[in-house]
């Protein structure tokens, strides 16, 4: 025997058990599928936990006998929600950053007296850069600028970035936890509002978040296909007012007086209510009217949701609706940035595609509109994503409009998007792979928290 031969059968003495006896592959197999079927097992639970714990306070059918167009609706829908509905506004749909951004900082760069803004997303680059310049030059000017931001939705702004805003002299608190040592009670929590008024005359919301994706007119998969929509008129006092009461959570401070809220001027004819919904102020708003948007339907209701993740109650409104006859198109982002929210939105709607509801995947661009359209008389246009996160965890705003020309216009919207979509059937519903099936149904689990 050589000296080596000899000193690998010594190490191989030395070595402990484990190492010298290598498990056999089934074995290797059968701890394989023992981990798998732990993980899952977990999964599974998390997921009945979460669906468990979510809010469900709206459990009985809402059941109309008029439709949006009625008075009764809107005398309804208002208190309700908090926001009674006001006449006298002017009302522009906006389609993508080409068309919404320029009126955006026009507005601010004419700003007089103040300028308050809320955003879930904020990410530093060229659109970020415009913001920053034109909101600091006005808060050099005397102007009073107050910018509230998520902490979840700023990992991207950059500190100095921030920074170059505090040093011209405008005010920038993230909601709810302005320092690291500061613990948020519920850290699944957010402010999801997108919220831009200026000298409390002119308004912003929609879906649309400061970041480089959202330029651009929907023309590349690089790019956002979003929905925003400019006010006027009475219903912008409603949206400073839920601007102020986050910004009062976070600094203690109210917002007062003229340059906030000015006397009121009539810009059009358009009736409309601006609201707002979270877990501590106005808990289900957006849930409430969406569903009873859904059950005044009496002829169509078009959908456009980048995330379209319908719990029990809301799928039961939209088979009735189709039980009278309502047609129920909905347009689905086809370009996804959440997997697992895609994933757990397929394990929803096997129903409603049974059932004749019509889904398109829209092709050209990333989908991140929030717009629901009733009739062609009901319209809603936010923050507000078709799941639960946005009906019952997150911080959220929404325009409802009450108006024919408007709901033509968003028609119109609708129509183009439609033209750029696919249709996804009920049998390619079905066809998926079934370890797919597997998937959504596991994602599907999570749903509360999406």
């Amino acid at each position: 025997m050589s000296a080596l031969t000899k000193k690998l059968a010594q190490l191989r003495r030395r070595a402990p058990a484990a190492f010298r006896q290598r498990p056999r592959r089934s074995q290797r197999n059968e701890l394989g599928w023992h981990w798998a079927f732990v993980t899952l097992g977990i999964a599974m639970l998390l997921g009945a936990y979460f669906w468990y714990t979510s809010a469900r306070i709206l459990e009985e059918p809402v059941r109309l006998h008029y439709g949006p167009d009625n008075p009764e609706f809107t005398a309804t829908l208002g208190p309700l929600l908090g926001a009674e509905y006001t006449r006298g506004n002017d009302v522009a749909l906006l389609l993508n950053g080409d068309h919404f951004f320029p009126p955006m900082l026009r507005a601010i760069r004419e700003a007089e007296k103040s300028i308050t803004l809320e955003t879930y997303i904020w990410e530093s680059g060229r659109i970020s850069d415009d913001f920053i310049a034109a909101l600091s030059e006005r808060a050099q000017a005397g102007v009073k600028v107050h910018i509230l931001l998520d902490g979840m939705g700023t990992l991207k702004f950059r500190d100095e970035d921030r920074d170059r805003l505090r040093s011209a002299g405008a005010e920038v608190y993230k909601y709810g936890r302005q320092h690291w040592w500061e613990i948020k009670p519920d850290i699944n929590h957010r402010t999801h509002r997108k919220i831009l008024v200026v000298d409390g005359r002119v308004g912003f919301t929609g879906g649309m978040c400061i970041g480089d994706k959202w330029l651009g007119d929907a023309d590349s998969p690089d790019v956002w296909r979003e929905t925003q929509v400019r006010v006027e008129g009475p219903a912008v006092r409603q949206m400073q007012a839920i601007f102020a009461s986050n910004w009062l959570q976070t600094t203690g401070r109210l917002l007062l007086g003229e340059s906030y809220f000015p006397p009121f001027e009539r810009a059009g004819d358009i009736l409309a209510q601006c609201f707002q919904s979270g877990p501590g102020e106005g808990a289900q708003a957006a849930r409430m009217s969406y569903m009873l948007a859904i059950a005044s339907a009496r002829r169509s209701i078009d959908i456009e949701h980048a995330y379209f993740v319908p719990d029990d109650y809301a799928i039961q409104m939209l088979l009735e609706a189709r039980q009278r006859g309502v047609r129920v198109r909905v347009i689905v982002p086809a370009l996804n940035d959440s997997r697992f929210g895609r994933a757990a939105a397929r394990s929803r709607w096997d129903a409603l595609l049974a059932n004749g509801v019509e889904f398109y995947f829209y092709e050209p661009a990333m989908l991140h509109s929030k717009t629901m359209a009733v009739d062609d008389t009901f319209i809603t246009v936010g923050s507000v994503n078709f799941d639960n996160r946005s009906f019952s965890i997150n911080d959220e705003i929404s325009l409802n409009v009450i108006d024919p020309s408007l709901a033509r216009a968003h028609r119109r919207m609708f129509e183009h998007d439609l033209e750029q979509s696919r249709r996804y059937t009920l049998e390619e519903h079905r066809a998926r792979p079934r370890y797919l099936q597997l998937v959504d149904k596991v994602c599907g689990l999570f749903r509360s928290q999406l």
